[in-house]
C-alpha cells in the first residue's frame, strides 16, 4: 500500500529497511549460536560484511588456517576423552565462516516472506541492489541492525562500496550488549496531568496549562527520579510555553535541560533528540545566540541523516531553519542552497499547491531579491501568490502581503532594467555604473517570526497585563509551595484564565 502512495515513499523506505534489519536479527540470532566464544569478534563482523558491504571478499579476515591452529591447541591442551566429539564441535563452531553474502540475502529473503509475509522485488538479491530499488542507505541499516542486536562497534568511518576490501574488521567489533523486550511502567496520575494539561493550551487557556504541566513534572520526578524520558517531554513543553510568553530566558534553560535529559535517556542519535536540538537552536537565536544556533542546527541534521536519509520531510523543515539563520546573517549563497533543497523536498511530499511550498517560494523569493535577482525571485513570488490565492482567496492577509511583495519586486526590476538598458545603448556617461540595489537587510525580529512561522509555533494574542498577571501568580505559587501553611487568600488568587482574544 504504501508503494503505491508517490508522496509516502519515505515512509515505504522506512518500513522496508525496518523489515530488513529485523530479518537479519532472526539469521543473526540462529548464525551466532553456533558460534565458540573465541571467534565471536571474527563471526559477528563476518556477518555484517555479508550483510552490507560490497566487497567481492568472500572469506572472514581470520584465516581458516589459523583459527584450527588456536582450536588444535585448545584441544590438546584438554586432555579428556571423547576426541571425536572435539573435532565434530570444531567443525561445528567454525561453520559461521562459510556464510557468503549469496547465502545470507538467500535467507533473509525466506525469513521475510515466511515470517512477515512480504517479498522483495526479484532483482533484489544484494545490498547494492536493495539500497537502489528501495532508497535505502547502508549507514542507516547499520544503525538499526546495532541497536536490535545490542552489537556495539567502534566509531570510525566505514567504507561500505569498495569491491576489493573488506568494510568490517575484527578489530571492529567491541562489544555485545543483551537487548530485553520490556514494557515501560507509565506513572498514570502523572500522564493524566499532562494530557489535560495540553488540552487546555490548544484551547488557549495557558495558565491552567502551565500549571498541570508543572504539577505532572513534580509527579514524575517523585516517581522516576531525575530522568526519564517523560521528564524530558514535560521540561519541552514547559519550554514552548515559556516562549510562547516571551520568556526567552526562561525557555532556554527548560530546553537546556530537555536536550541533556533526552541525550542521556534516548541516545543522541534518537528522533527525540534531534527534535530537542531544533527546539534549543529556535530558543538560542531568540537570545542572540546565532553561531550556537546554526551549530545545534547543524548537529540536528547530520544525526536526521544518519537516521533516515536525505529524502525525509523533516530534513526540509531543518534546512528551512538552516537557511534563514544563515539570511540574518547575510549568508545569501549558503542560505539559497539550502533554501533550494527544503523547496524540492516539499514540493516531492505535500504536492505543488501546498501551503508549505508557498513559503518555501516566499523564502526562496526574498533570499534571491537581497542577492540581486530580482527575475528568479518575481517567477518565485508569483508561485507563492498563486498558490495563496487558490487556497486562502483574494482577500487573506497572506495573499495580500504576497501581492505587495511582489509589486515592490516588480519595481525593483523595472529601475534596474532602465538603468541596465542606459548603460547598454551609451545614453548615461562613461562613468555611469548600475544604482546601488535597494537591499533591506533583514531584521532579527522579522526571521524570528518566519522562525516561528516555519516550526509551527502559533501566538496567542495576549495583552501584557494578562502576561504580568500570569508571572506574579506563579511567583506566589512558589511562595506558596515553600511555606509550610499556605493562608486560604494565597489559595484563592487568580482564579481568572487567559484566554485567546
Amino acid at each position: 500500500m504504501l508503494e503505491k502512495v508517490k508522496q509516502l515513499e519515505y515512509v515505504h523506505s522506512i518500513a522496508v529497511a525496518e523489515l530488513l534489519t529485523r530479518a537479519a536479527k532472526h539469521t543473526f540470532t540462529i548464525y551466532m549460536q553456533s558460534t565458540e566464544l573465541m571467534c565471536l569478534s571474527a563471526a559477528v563482523s563476518h556477518f555484517l560484511n555479508c550483510f552490507l558491504s560490497s566487497s567481492q571478499v568472500p572469506h572472514p579476515q581470520l584465516g581458516m588456517d589459523e583459527l584450527q591452529t588456536k582450536t588444535a591447541k585448545r584441544r590438546n591442551k584438554r586432555k579428556g576423552r571423547g576426541g571425536n566429539l572435539l573435532d565434530r564441535g570444531n567443525a561445528d563452531s567454525t561453520e559461521w565462516a562459510s556464510l557468503t553474502p549469496k547465502s545470507l540475502w538467500v535467507q533473509l529473503r525466506t525469513e521475510l516472506k515466511s515470517y512477515y509475509d512480504w517479498e522483495m522485488a526479484a532483482s533484489v538479491d544484494s545490498i547494492d541492489a536493495a539500497v537502489e530499488h528501495y532508497g535505502l542507505q547502508k549507514i542507516s541499516l547499520l544503525r538499526s541492525f546495532c541497536i536490535k542486536t545490542g552489537v556495539q562497534i567502534l566509531l570510525r568511518e566505514y567504507t561500505f562500496d569498495s569491491k576489493n576490501r573488506l568494510t568490517f574488521f575484527e578489530e571492529d567489533i567491541i562489544n555485545i550488549f543483551p537487548v530485553v523486550k520490556h514494557i515501560n511502567p507509565r506513572a498514570s496520575d502523572a500522564y493524566n496531568f499532562y494530557t489535560t494539561g495540553q488540552g487546555k493550551i490548544q484551547q488557549g487557556f495557558l495558565k491552567e496549562g502551565y500549571e498541570l504541566i508543572s504539577e505532572a513534572l513534580n509527579l514524575l520526578n517523585n516517581v522516576y527520579g531525575a530522568t526519564h524520558p517523560e521528564i524530558a517531554q514535560c521540561l519541552r513543553m514547559l519550554a514552548r510555553l515559556n516562549y510562547v510568553m516571551g520568556e526567552h530566558g526562561e525557555a532556554m534553560a527548560y530546553q537546556q535541560k530537555a536536550v541533556l535529559m533526552s541525550e542521556r535517556v534516548n541516545g543522541i542519535d534518537h528522533p527525540y533528540t534531534i527534535t530537542e536540538y531544533t527546539h534549543l537552536a529556535l530558543y538560542c537565536f531568540a537570545n542572540s545566540q546565532v553561531s550556537t544556533a546554526l551549530k545545534l542546527l547543524y548537529r540536528a541534521r547530520y544525526l536526521a541523516l544518519l537516521v533516515c536519509g536525505e529524502n525525509h520531510p523533516e530534513i526540509a523543515l531543518l534546512d528551512s531553519n538552516i537557511s534563514l539563520i544563515l539570511h540574518a546573517v547575510g549568508e545569501y549563497e549558503l542560505s539559497l542552497r539550502f533554501l533550494e533543497k527544503a523547496l524540492a523536498l516539499n514540493i516531492r511530499y505535500y504536492g505543488s499547491k501546498s501551503l508549505k511550498v508557498a513559503v518555501s517560494y516566499h523564502l526562496v523569493a526574498r533570499t534571491q531579491s537581497c542577492m540581486g535577482d530580482f527575475r528568479s525571485a518575481l517567477q518565485n513570488e508569483k508561485e507563492t501568490y498563486t498558490i495563496y490565492k487558490q487556497q486562502l482567496g483574494e482577500d487573506h492577509e497572506k495573499t495580500r502581503e504576497s501581492s505587495e511583495c511582489l509589486r515592490h519586486l516588480t519595481t525593483q526590476a523595472v529601475v534596474l532594467q532602465k538603468k541596465m538598458n542606459e548603460i547598454c545603448n551609451g545614453k548615461a556617461g562613461a562613468g555611469a555604473s548600475l544604482p546601488p540595489i535597494q537591499i533591506q537587510a533583514p531584521s532579527m525580529g522579522s526571521v524570528l517570526d518566519m522562525l516561528n512561522v516555519i516550526n509551527g509555533i502559533l501566538f496567542v494574542q495576549i495583552s501584557q497585563q494578562d502576561i504580568e498577571n500570569f508571572k506574579a501568580e506563579i511567583e506566589k505559587r512558589q511562595l506558596k509551595e515553600s511555606s509550610p501553611l499556605p493562608s486560604m487568600e494565597e489559595k484563592d488568587v487568580g482564579d481568572a484564565s487567559i484566554k485567546s482574544s
